[in-house]
């Protein structure tokens, strides 16, 4: 079995080598960048399973390598680091695709369990990928491996969060997660942005893949709750949006 890949783009060397120390020691394979540009161009690569970040880098900013890699097409997990520890610089980086924020300085026990978290929460194994990586729901198609989503066989955007959300309550099919859980396992951050961006991917969700967004048929309201997806690859609860 392959061992977990994690990319570690730090440009205080110290720092980093204490950080992939203990990810070997703990069984990772860990890789080190010391700035933006070769953070970028290794994060690139489809072996890296999970990248730490620092923000503050020489060349490019950490904020820009993940908007980088997002634009690109890589949906690979990333945990941000950083000396700032203010709300807005925390909201940023969630809101540019990153997974989770630590603000240094961070003990390395805590790093570790934050690294098993979102690895735990990212990262699907491949056999059940194999089995269970294509959602279809009305004419919509969504392909969790390729982060590919289609309506009538037309491509449209989804955001990497918006994924998130869909794979969730896929996994959860028939049944209604809270606005709170949703923002827990797809945000997963203390500090997490309000209830109002996961109705914002929602509504993104709908427009893209429901054929009326104003009457879903599919990703359905549970007033004062949160969310239920029905009707999906043969999950029938028989609901109507009310």
């Amino acid at each position: 079995m392959r061992l977990p890949k994690i990319l570690v783009v730090e440009d205080e060397r110290p720092i980093s080598r204490v950080i992939v120390d203990n990810l070997n020691y703990e069984g990772y394979e860990a890789l080190a960048a010391y700035d933006g540009s070769s953070g970028l161009k290794m994060a690139l690569e489809p072996s890296v399973d999970l990248i730490l970040l620092d923000i503050m880098l020489p060349g490019m900013n950490g904020y820009d390598v993940c908007r980088r890699l997002r634009e690109a097409g890589r949906q690979t997990p990333v945990i941000m680091l950083s000396a700032r520890g203010e709300e807005v610089d925390k909201v940023l980086g969630l809101e540019l695709g990153a997974d989770d924020y630590i603000t240094k300085p961070v003990g390395i026990r805590e790093l570790l369990a934050r690294v098993r978290a979102v690895l735990r929460r990212v990262v699907v194994p491949q056999a059940e990928m194999a089995d269970h990586a294509v959602l279809c729901f009305g004419t919509a198609r969504v392909d969790f491996e390729t982060y590919e989503a289609t309506c009538d066989g037309v491509a449209v955007h989804l955001s990497p969060k918006a994924f998130g959300v869909l794979r969730l309550l896929w996994t959860r099919a028939g049944k209604a997660v809270s606005r709170a859980d949703i923002l827990q396992e797809v945000w997963g951050y203390d500090a997490l942005p309000t209830t109002r961006t996961v109705d914002n991917h929602v509504a993104e969700i709908r427009a893209a893949l429901e054929q009326d967004s104003s009457k879903p048929c599919h990703l359905l309201t549970v007033h004062g709750v949160g969310y239920r997806l029905v009707d999906v690859d043969g999950v029938d609860a028989g609901l109507t949006e009310k």
